[in-house]
């Protein structure tokens, strides 16, 4: 499904709403909205307002990726509202021949690391990996975008989105993205890694959005999606997968005090990452507090998340796991504090209940008072039964207690179904 027809589909999927007499208490306008009070972590010491105090000189409508790049890096500060009109194409009119490097040739790249040829026992090197990672180098200069502290960014009306393009959410504060539907960027020169795993793999770069070692940030009412290029539609080399796509979201390196609420992920594999490393302690430790609340994650593979070291509060999302494929929905790793509570999981016929959350390390996890085809289930017990050699240890030894509805799981599915993603803005 192309993104164009998506987004129409997105819109006439919506009720309309019928227009209020304008008042002097009237709702501000999206670009003016902050996170209330108790919504998630990101709501905590201080709260998240974005550029809602923004004049009229640092309130910028964009229509193309240039002008939303040129409006990111305006000079101070202060706060900013970036409105996005359309759907700005990140990757441009030439795609990906527009960044090879000359003599770079895709051809010639497979002819020299073809494990019939180069092995598998050591990384890929010479003129053609030398050429990839310079074409990939124009890529990430073109398609990576920065979103400095104070900043509102948010798609105008029910078509609003972004191709190819990565936002970058890198040390900055008090920033919100609302609205836009983004199609996961398409690595152009993805690396063969003959070393990875036992038979080699594909390794792409470029999220759809990353957030990392910054601090109260608000992601609400997006659209994640691979739009026109599914893995199902990319081909194989050496008998693995291209993989041209990364994650959807990741919230690594220090990030902190983060709400991601009511946004669409969908058909993808490796989606949304809570701590990059195990072994990144030293930076992630007492941080990743993120809280997930009535998203839906359709059609996901895993990572939904997959999390390390955060206290995450999960609650009132949606998971509609795909028939085939699938790996996990929670992902419990190194020190992690995952709560997962009243959410909804509908399986099909065939995968059990005890697969929805995945043991990476030791690490406790409340998952209470949750229902997967409509009846309530106990997922750790479910795990543990499925999966007794992997057994995950109940409590995560802390309450969350920034919440402002908590709704029935059995309400979920249907109240997610029609408010969350882009173009639903109320």
């Amino acid at each position: 499904m192309t993104m164009r027809v998506a987004l129409t589909l997105l819109a006439g999927c919506t009720a309309l709403a019928l227009a209020a007499p304008a008042t002097a208490s009237a709702r501000p306008a999206p670009a003016r909205d902050t996170l209330p009070a108790r919504d998630g972590w990101a709501s905590a010491d201080g709260g998240t307002t974005g550029g809602a105090g923004a004049g009229a000189a640092r309130t910028h409508s964009v229509t193309t990726w240039e002008e939303f790049t040129a409006a990111l890096s305006a000079g101070g500060d202060g706060p900013r509202v970036i409105e996005v009109e359309g759907v700005l194409d990140a990757t441009g009119p030439g795609g990906c021949a527009a960044f090879e490097a000359e003599g770079y040739d895709f051809a010639e790249y497979l002819a020299a690391y073809d494990p019939a040829v180069w092995g598998r026992d050591r990384p890929v090197s010479g003129e053609q990996e030398e050429l990839r990672a310079a074409s990939a180098a124009r890529q990430a200069a073109a398609v990576t975008a920065y979103i400095p502290s104070n900043t509102t960014v948010v798609g105008v009306g029910r078509h609003a989105g972004i191709v190819g393009g990565s936002l970058r959410i890198k040390g900055a504060d008090n920033v919100v993205v609302r609205n836009l539907t983004l199609e996961s960027p398409l690595d152009c020169f993805p690396q063969w890694d003959p070393t990875d795993g036992e038979r080699g793999a594909w390794n792409s770069e470029y999220d759809s959005a990353v957030v990392h070692g910054s601090t109260h940030v608000w992601l609400d009412h997006n659209t994640f999606t691979d739009g026109d290029h599914p893995d199902s539609s990319l081909p194989s080399y050496y008998g693995e997968l291209y993989q041209r796509h990364d994650g959807e979201l990741d919230i690594v390196r220090g990030a902190d005090l983060v709400t991601v609420s009511w946004n669409v992920f969908a058909d993808h594999d490796k989606t949304l990452m809570i701590g990059n490393s195990d072994g990144a302690g030293d930076t992630d430790r007492d941080k990743l507090r993120v809280t997930l609340h009535h998203n839906l994650f359709r059609d996901v593979v895993e990572r939904a998340p997959r999390v390390r070291f955060g206290k995450v509060d999960a609650y009132n999302n949606h998971y509609v796991v795909p028939r085939e494929g699938y790996q996990y929905s929670f992902g419990v790793g190194a020190e992690s504090r995952l709560v997962a509570e009243a959410n909804a999981v509908t399986l099909p016929t065939g995968v059990g209940a005890g697969r929805v959350l995945k043991k990476w390390k030791d690490a406790p996890v409340t998952a209470g008072h949750n229902h997967v085809n409509g009846r309530r289930v106990d997922l750790v017990a479910a795990h543990n039964a499925e999966f007794p050699q992997d057994a995950l240890r109940s409590g995560a030894g802390w309450r969350p207690h920034l919440r402002t509805h908590v709704d029935h799981p059995r309400a979920v599915p249907r109240l997610v179904g029609h408010r969350a993603g882009a173009g639903r803005l109320r």
